[in-house]
């Protein structure tokens, strides 16, 4: 049995959690619905205002898909009670973005602005050149950041582009950087 698995979800004042069938479960509150389908390998029990999982087979994937289940119903509870944010910077000259409607506009030193389409369930606030993407569902949140990341990455000799806010990018040396020590340079082919 997994570790992780083994401990039960309590669930917070003002979120209800019903199964639908024995393999789906429905979290509800006031940020808004999110439903998951658990492997039909775990058993799901909602009892006293805890949900408990376990495996019906044991076998090692099956203890994997144990923790899965346990960790994937426990995001959708934090992200109906707290929700999840994502930081990114845009790092570069005359690089800005707006937020117009369910669009994103950004300009990053292309020819033209890049439109990103703004997914449902998700909000995006933009501040100078930091842009928070924020929603209830976890893996949403991600994608949509990775999604805005991958339009500019950062790159490693002047740093420009889109990262994360914690995000350390390893900065390469130019040309204008290395001293050479070879023909015509320094003190390599001089005569006595």
């Amino acid at each position: 049995m997994s570790r992780v698995g083994k401990k039960p979800i309590i669930i917070p004042q003002g979120i209800k959690a019903v199964l639908k069938d024995d393999d789906m479960i429905e979290i509800s509150g006031q940020a808004g619905t999110l439903t998951q389908r658990i492997h039909p390998n775990i058993k799901m029990s909602v009892t006293d205002g805890r949900i408990t999982f376990e495996p019906l087979v044991n076998d090692k994937f099956t203890s994997s898909l144990h923790g899965l289940s346990r960790s994937l119903v426990n995001n959708m509870i934090e992200g109906i009670s707290k929700g999840f944010k994502k930081e990114l910077l845009v790092v570069g000259l005359g690089y800005r973005m707006e937020v117009k409607e369910k669009q994103l506009i950004l300009n990053l030193g292309f020819t033209h602005p890049v439109v990103f389409p703004i997914p449902d369930g998700i909000q995006i606030k933009v501040e100078k050149d930091r842009l928070t993407v924020s929603g209830i569902d976890k893996q949403l949140v991600g994608e949509t950041a990775v999604e805005i990341r991958r339009l500019r990455p950062p790159e490693p000799y002047k740093g420009k582009g889109i990262k994360y806010a914690d995000e350390v990018v390893r900065r390469k040396a130019g040309k204008a950087a290395v001293t050479g020590g070879g023909p015509g340079g320094g003190a390599a082919g001089g005569t006595k």
